[in-house]
């Protein structure tokens, strides 16, 4: 007996786009997830910065405050990575991964540029987390895309 595979609209879609179209659509969901991991970053720090969880801007923040951002920096990694994933046109975990490559080079660049803006083991901590929140993310992606076994 042979099995029929019907494929899916998603990849009629790719195999059917334009190089040009794939690439820009390619790129726009590395661009969403990290459009969305500045914006929900940017509005947490600049929250706590509000309500007197973090000093004032251009305060060096206390190893605590760094932890904290750290923690919540790794949930919006993998959100941001998950949003990447979820709109890609093909290969989810490819476009996660693509954004946790940016985002260690940005993360490099900051931390370069920013070193003596607070503990180094931070900016450390922030490089070192890109891939593993890029793979988290595309592989939560991917399971919602596994067939559910029923």
């Amino acid at each position: 007996m042979t099995t029929t595979t019907i494929p899916s609209v998603a990849s009629t879609a790719v195999r059917t786009a334009s190089p040009g179209r794939l690439f820009v659509r390619r790129t726009g969901a590395v661009f969403a997830g990290l459009l969305t991991i500045f914006a929900v970053t940017t509005a947490t720090d600049l929250a706590l910065h509000a309500i007197g969880v973090y000093p004032a801007q251009g305060v060096i923040m206390s190893h605590g405050s760094f932890l904290l951002a750290a923690a919540y920096r790794v949930v919006y990694g993998v959100l941001g990575c998950y949003v990447s994933a979820r709109v890609a046109p093909d290969r989810p975990l490819a476009h996660a991964l693509a954004l946790g490559i940016v985002g260690t080079l940005i993360s490099v660049a900051g931390a370069i540029a920013m070193w003596d803006a607070g503990p180094g083991w931070y900016s450390l901590a922030v490089i070192a987390m890109a891939l593993p929140c890029a793979w988290a993310g595309g592989k939560l992606r991917v399971a919602q895309l596994a067939p559910s076994g029923h």
